[in-house]
């Protein structure tokens, strides 16, 4: 990209390719699988390290494996995308670190790393299609007592799964009911 700027087209672009990597992030942390699946499309592998495939059976597998974590917080970092003279294909590189907290335990186990994407632009739409994911470190530990009552807040798996749960609080009756 030239220092020049952006097209409208190609900021959109941008915008749209981010949206899938938050997809991915959420769907996973509120194991909500078929909205992880949005992310990537159908025909789309994910190398994972421990799993390397389809990434559809990779979400699925995700949905099981995080069941040993109480809940996990993707967050993501540094995206820097690079968009293909073609229109429909692009790359990036996604910085991430990841808390996940122990199941009866208050073990937080942290992965720090970053995903190394190849994204498709399909009928308007952009998805992942090829992720690696790197490991640059991880940490564990138990995390000091808060100055604050935190027993008094929703804990962080009280929406987890999500089902589709739209996003925020919500005002429907449906929707109080699942939080």
């Amino acid at each position: 990209m030239t220092s020049k700027g952006f097209t409208a087209e190609q900021l959109s672009d941008r915008e749209q390719i981010r949206d899938a990597v938050l997809r991915y992030c959420h769907g996973l942390d509120r194991l909500d699988g078929e909205y992880m699946k949005t992310a990537y499309w159908p025909d789309a592998i994910d190398d994972h390290g421990n799993f390397v495939g389809n990434a559809h059976d990779f979400s699925d597998y995700c949905m099981e494996a995080h069941l040993k974590w109480e809940w996990t917080m993707h967050s993501v970092y540094n995206h820097l995308i690079d968009l293909d003279s073609d229109g429909v294909t692009a790359h990036g590189e996604v910085y991430n670190i990841t808390n996940m907290q122990r199941v009866d335990s208050r073990t937080i186990d942290t992965w720090y790393g970053r995903y190394l994407d190849t994204y498709e632009k399909r009928d308007g739409e952009w998805r992942i299609i090829y992720r690696v994911c790197t490991h640059n470190g991880t940490a564990t530990g138990e995390p000091p007592p808060m100055a604050i009552d935190p027993s008094k807040y929703r804990q962080g798996s009280f929406d987890r799964p999500s089902a589709n749960r739209p996003l925020g609080p919500g005002t429907s009756t449906q929707q109080k009911e699942t939080l």
